[in-house]
């Protein structure tokens, strides 16, 4: 009776030491005398004692970073490029089975490729299109890690380190690429400005009194600050206007003639107005001929 009891309780400690749990983000890879039995699922799982073990794999997305590399591009520039690759294990038993180190092996594997990619493409376009190397590196490292039972799932360029002196020439480059922008800009700016003057002229000089009032209110407008002296060009559609206008008044012309005067009868004398002209007294003498002896003499020295 005591030999059941003595067996019993050594079957129920089996029976506790045997049960192994596999949380729901691993899976369980079982081997019974050494060799490959099966995939354990998440929960309570029994592996005896002696006779199987098992290897517990997660499967959820894991982060490599991959070390700065130095790396020569199509155009013979040298440059230090570093990237993170997301991957996840796809099937446990090849993760197991297929490679020792599984983590070791993607990283090694994403160093090698990255070098390749960057040297076939320029460094313009690693500059300007990461996203299409960044995939180019992904079907790369996915095809090659297939064996493995791993499954990548993005890669991502973090930093791209030039030299000094690249850097430079880039800025310089980049600076003259905005003038030349900004010189673009100012040339359209213009042409729009005279194609706008132009037609803003040819309404003025067809419509009848257009442009005189243009000058008016450029006048009045002008006329508002009294600190500065301005002299404006009356156009001579305006004098012409003026000019008419006093012949109609009868008002002398700033010329000194005799429009809008009425002519005399008498040619080659003038109107006369009916008053004596005024008498002026003639010089008695020109400048250096005054008379000597009016002046005082002068006693001799002693």
């Amino acid at each position: 009776m005591e030999l059941l009891w003595s067996l019993g309780w050594l079957v129920l400690v089996v029976i506790l030491v045997s049960i192994k749990q596999i949380n729901q983000y691993q899976k369980g890879v079982k081997f019974t005398l050494g060799r490959y039995s099966g995939i354990m699922q998440p929960g309570w799982r029994l592996i005896f004692p002696i006779f199987q073990s098992y290897r517990k794999i997660d499967i959820r997305v894991k982060a490599v970073d991959v070390p700065t590399q130095e790396a020569i591009t199509k155009d013979n520039v040298s440059v230090s490029v570093n990237a993170v690759i997301y991957y996840r294990i796809k099937q446990a038993d090849k993760a197991v089975l297929e490679v020792e180190n599984f983590f070791y092996a993607m990283s090694q594997l994403a160093q090698t490729t990255m070098r390749n990619a960057v040297g076939q493409v320029s460094l313009d376009d690693l500059l300007s299109e990461r996203d299409r190397v960044s995939d180019q590196i992904r079907n790369i490292v996915e095809k090659a890690s297939d064996p493995w039972g791993i499954e990548v799932m993005n890669v991502e360029l973090k930093d791209i380190t030039l030299p000094e002196e690249m850097k430079r020439v880039i800025g310089k480059q980049a600076e003259a690429e905005r003038e030349k922008r900004a010189v673009i800009i100012k040339a359209e700016g213009e042409v729009a400005a005279s194609e706008n003057m132009a037609k803003a002229a040819r309404m003025l000089s067809g419509a009848d009194g257009a442009l005189h009032l243009r000058t008016l209110q450029s006048i009045n407008d002008i006329s508002s600050d009294q600190s500065n002296t301005i002299v404006f060009m009356v156009p001579m559609e305006a004098l012409r206007a003026l000019e008419g206008l006093a012949k109609k008044m009868n008002i002398p012309t700033l010329d000194g003639g005799t429009k809008g005067v009425p002519p005399s009868t008498d040619s080659g004398q003038k109107p006369s107005s009916g008053r004596p002209e005024p008498s002026y007294p003639a010089p008695t003498s020109t400048l250096g001929t005054a008379d000597k002896s009016k002046e005082p003499a002068q006693e001799p020295l002693v």
